[in-house]
C-alpha cells in the first residue's frame, strides 16, 4: 500500500521550519510541543528521512528537511487550491506596529510570517500607540502591536521590554549639568516616562532633539547630540546605556502587547503566527 502524507502534519512541519521552534508552532496551531514533535516524528518515520536538527537554541532543518520544505509547500497550495476549486482569494491583514516597540526583529518577524502565510496581503503602518489603538478602535487596523496602557484592558502579552538611557560612547555632558534629550513627540508614551522620571528626580533637562521616528531619534543619539529613552532590544549598536554613570533614574520594564480581533479563520491563524513569530524573533536577538 502507498503511504500518504497527512495535510495536518505537513502544515506542523512547515510552520517549526519557518518558527525555528516547536513550541511557537504549537502556539500557532493551539496545541502542544509534545503534539507538533510526535506529527514531525511519524512524518520523518513515513518518510524514512530525518527533517530537523534540535539545539538548545533553535530548530534547523537538515538538508533533507530543505528539500521537503519546497515539495511541501507546492503539496499544501496543491491541496488548497483542488479544495476550493478556485485560487483562494487572498485576505488582507492591517498591522499596526508602535515605533518604540518595531526593533530589529521586524524583518525575520515578518520573513517568518510570509513564509507561513504565504498567501496572505499583509498591511504594515508604524506609529504611535495611542494612534494606532484608536484606528484598531475604530475598525481600521485588525491587530496592533503596541506598549501595554495602565488604562487599557485585553490583549495577549508579547515580551517585556526594559528601558535604559543611551547614548554615543563619546557623549559628554554639556556645561551648566542640563540634559540634552532626542525623543519623539508627544503623545509618544516612551517621552512621557523619561519626561516624568527626570521631573520626579528634580533633573534638568532639554528637548533637544525631537524625530519623526524612533530612527531619527537613535540617529541624533548616535551622533553625540543627546540622550534617548529607549528599550534596550531596539537599541542600535554604536549606542551604550550611560544612565547609571549620570545617576539618571530607572525607567522600568514595559510589556509589549498584541491586540487583535478577526472574525475570518485565516487572519485568526496568520495573527497566531504572528505572535509566535514575534516572540521567537524578539528572545532569539
Amino acid at each position: 500500500m502507498t503511504a500518504t502524507l497527512d495535510i495536518a502534519t505537513v502544515r506542523a512541519f512547515l510552520l517549526v521550519s519557518d518558527l525555528h521552534s516547536f513550541t511557537r508552532a504549537a502556539e500557532t496551531l493551539g496545541t502542544t510541543q509534545a503534539a507538533v514533535s510526535l506529527k514531525l516524528q511519524r512524518l520523518e518515520a513515513l518518510l524514512g528521512k530525518r527533517l530537523v536538527e534540535r539545539s538548545p537554541r533553535a530548530v534547523r532543518l537538515t538538508a533533507d528537511g530543505a528539500a521537503f520544505a519546497e515539495n511541501a509547500r507546492a503539496l499544501v497550495a496543491a491541496h488548497d487550491l483542488a479544495l476550493t476549486g478556485a485560487p483562494r482569494i487572498r485576505p488582507l491583514l492591517s498591522l499596526g506596529i508602535s515605533d518604540h516597540v518595531a526593533g530589529p526583529e521586524l524583518v525575520p518577524m515578518l520573513e517568518q510570517l510570509h513564509a507561513a502565510m504565504a498567501d496572505l496581503v499583509l498591511s504594515v503602518s508604524i506609529g504611535f500607540s495611542r494612534d494606532l489603538l484608536d484606528r484598531y478602535d475604530a475598525g481600521k487596523l485588525d491587530a496592533v502591536i503596541v506598549r501595554q496602557e495602565a488604562s487599557r484592558r485585553g490583549g495577549e502579552a508579547l515580551i517585556t521590554d526594559e528601558f535604559g538611557w543611551f547614548a554615543a560612547s563619546r557623549f559628554r555632558l554639556p556645561a551648566g549639568g542640563t540634559l540634552p534629550l532626542a525623543t519623539l513627540a508627544p503623545p509618544c508614551g516612551v517621552r512621557s516616562i523619561a519626561v516624568r522620571a527626570l521631573e520626579r528626580a528634580r533633573i534638568s533637562f532639554s528637548e533637544t532633539f525631537v524625530g519623526g521616528g524612533v530612527t531619527a531619534v537613535a540617529a541624533a543619539a548616535r551622533a553625540g547630540l543627546a540622550i534617548a529613552p529607549l528599550a534596550r532590544r531596539i537599541a542600535p549598536s554604536g549606542l551604550i546605556d550611560i544612565g547609571t554613570d549620570l545617576g539618571l533614574p530607572k525607567l522600568g520594564r514595559s510589556k509589549v502587547m498584541l491586540h487583535a480581533k478577526a472574525g475570518d479563520a485565516a487572519k485568526r491563524a496568520a495573527l497566531r503566527t504572528l505572535a509566535a513569530a514575534f516572540r521567537s524573533a524578539a528572545m532569539s536577538k
